[in-house]
């Protein structure tokens, strides 16, 4: 029997997808072939179907195997299982909220750098993750909600002998902490940042979990400023601030400033030829603010689906919208029109 199959794994940040693809003979004998294909996170349940909706001779299933395997290879997927395995889990409310920043103007920059009370990281680009240890690990998102994580985090968290809850931001394999909520059942949060941050180091994170450093002078702020203009942004911290959860109405004693501009935005059409309309809320209204496409390595998000882009300025439309990425870890009112930045902003 003439017969073929492939595993393709593709892994990127958060992602661990499988692909499986194989030439099926439709029944013994017949001559006649089906292409199938089944696909989803790796060491979940796959999803699977077919390309072929009858059975056609072998050098014409062949033909359509080939155009699978080289459509998905050229998206990213490898053979092989290459990276780490991705630990599901079931979603359930954890009862942790996160504290969340607003945002400061470039103009102000300077005031937090000079200020001796503030402290200053690194603003990584990635998705919030804390990592709770108990008897068991469970990883966090800024919603509250247990997620998968790296195996990697997960086995550099289970080291540690102590319990604890960490805040951090994942990206890729790695989680970069930068806040400790809790150590060995003794709540931490009214503490000042100085304090927590001090035992947050230590702790002894080596490998996957990487302790952020902080700026602290303002020689070391105006140093870790000029680095970061080619990263994400930078955040001020309040050395004797605790830790607040939710986000303030305004100001508070954690800010961050963006180098470039970025919004959560709903997927309200899809398009052809790989791109979807997007929109951002608005009272109780969608208002649409153009079209991003989306590149070959990643799949095209659903309708709805909350996604992450970057943009220079907003005119209306945004102006020339990168695609991120799909944040399962953002909510509909994340999507306001508030977020976004106009050009006069900028000028």
């Amino acid at each position: 029997m003439k017969s073929e199959k492939i595993t393709l794994y593709f892994k990127q940040g958060a992602s661990d997808k499988v692909y499986n693809a194989s030439i099926e003979e439709a029944e013994a004998e017949s001559n006649k072939f089906l292409v199938n294909f089944a696909y989803g996170r790796r060491g979940a349940t796959l999803k699977t179907g077919t390309k072929t909706k009858t059975p056609v001779d072998y050098a014409s299933a062949k033909k359509i195997y080939d155009k699978l395997v080289k459509d998905k290879t050229s998206k990213g997927y490898i053979s092989g299982e290459d990276g780490v395995q991705y630990v599901d889990t079931d979603s359930r409310d954890t009862g942790v909220q996160c504290q969340l920043l607003n945002f400061i103007e470039e103009s102000k920059v300077t005031q937090f750098i000079n200020d001796d009370n503030w402290w200053a990281q690194e603003k990584y680009d990635g998705k919030r993750m804390l990592i709770h240890k108990t008897d068991t690990i469970t990883a966090i998102n800024r919603k509250g909600l247990s997620v998968g994580a790296p195996e990697t985090i997960l086995k550099c968290a289970a080291k540690i002998e102590q319990s604890y809850l960490v805040d951090g931001e994942a990206v890729g394999e790695k989680l970069f902490a930068f806040d400790l909520l809790e150590i060995n059942k003794t709540d931490l949060r009214a503490m000042d940042y100085s304090e927590r941050l001090l035992q947050l180091e230590k702790l002894g994170f080596k490998g996957s979990i990487v302790v952020v450093k902080t700026a602290k002078t303002s020689a070391e702020k105006q140093k870790l400023y000029k680095r970061l203009k080619t990263a994400e942004g930078i955040v001020f911290k309040k050395h004797s601030a605790p830790y607040t959860p939710g986000r303030p109405n305004s100001g508070g004693d954690q800010l961050k400033f963006k180098f470039y501009a970025t919004a959560s935005v709903i997927v309200i059409t899809i398009n052809q030829k790989r791109s979807v309309a997007i929109a951002v809320i608005e009272g109780k209204k969608r208002v649409a603010v153009g079209n991003v496409t989306i590149p070959p390595n990643k799949e095209v998000p659903a309708v709805n689906s909350i996604v992450e882009v970057r943009y220079l300025y907003a005119v209306g439309n945004l102006y020339q919208p990168t695609y991120l990425g799909v944040r399962d870890d953002m909510s509909f009112e994340d999507c306001s029109i508030s977020q976004l930045k106009y050009k006069k902003e900028i000028d």
